[in-house]
């Protein structure tokens, strides 16, 4: 018997790796969006994580008819209250460098000493008809003068997780997903997976 689908709703390379490597051994066959290239993605118009990765959740769904998992994340800096956040995605700057030497250079303007930072994930799982779990995690940790590493994507390189004793963007794929936001948001998605408490509106074809 074929498995049902899980659709997991992102074009992201980075964060499609770290996702199914966390849920690889439920019982869904783990699908992404490159099986639907015609597809257009959602206006991200919620102010909020959980209201994006609502959103976003129930988009596809009710697009594809299979059961679908969306996440909206971002990172939160102390010293620029709370920015990026929901925009983290489309913070100013070509290329990540760019967007970090953006964020050092609003750091020193604000003239505040603190570093911390934190990453949100939060998580949505739905069917076309309603949202069946939700979770949201966080990571806390400091804006490093410098990036780091070349493991990760995104913010990764500037972010230091105190867990780890190290940048995420130093840490391995097995290391960030025990401390990092959207590991510990997916791990519990695949906990609620592996228990059966969902079940798919569309079997596997």
């Amino acid at each position: 018997m074929s498995r049902p689908i899980l659709l997991v709703a992102t074009t992201n390379p980075g964060k499609l790796r770290e996702i199914q490597d966390i849920l690889a051994g439920v019982p869904y066959d783990v699908r992404s969006l490159e099986g639907f290239p015609d597809l257009p993605a959602p206006d991200e118009t919620e102010a909020t994580f959980e209201g994006n990765a609502r959103l976003k959740a129930r988009y596809y769904a009710q697009a594809t008819g299979l059961l679908a998992v969306a996440d909206d994340s971002g990172l939160e800096i102390d010293a620029m209250d709370g920015r990026p956040g929901v925009l983290s995605a489309r913070y100013p700057g070509a290329t990540y460098p760019d967007r970090f030497a953006n964020i050092w250079a609003e750091i020193a303007a604000s003239g505040r000493p603190e570093r911390s930072a934190r990453f949100v994930c939060a998580v949505a799982l739905a069917t076309p008809a309603a949202i069946l779990f939700e979770y949201r995690a966080t990571v806390e940790g400091d804006i490093l003068p410098a990036a780091r590493g070349t493991e990760g994507f995104g913010y990764d390189p500037i972010f230091f997780s105190p867990e780890l004793g190290k940048g995420l963007g130093e840490a391995t794929l097995a290391e960030k997903r025990t401390v990092s936001h959207r590991g510990r948001a997916f791990t519990a998605l695949r906990r609620h997976l592996l228990r059966g408490d969902c079940a798919s509106p569309s079997p596997g074809a």
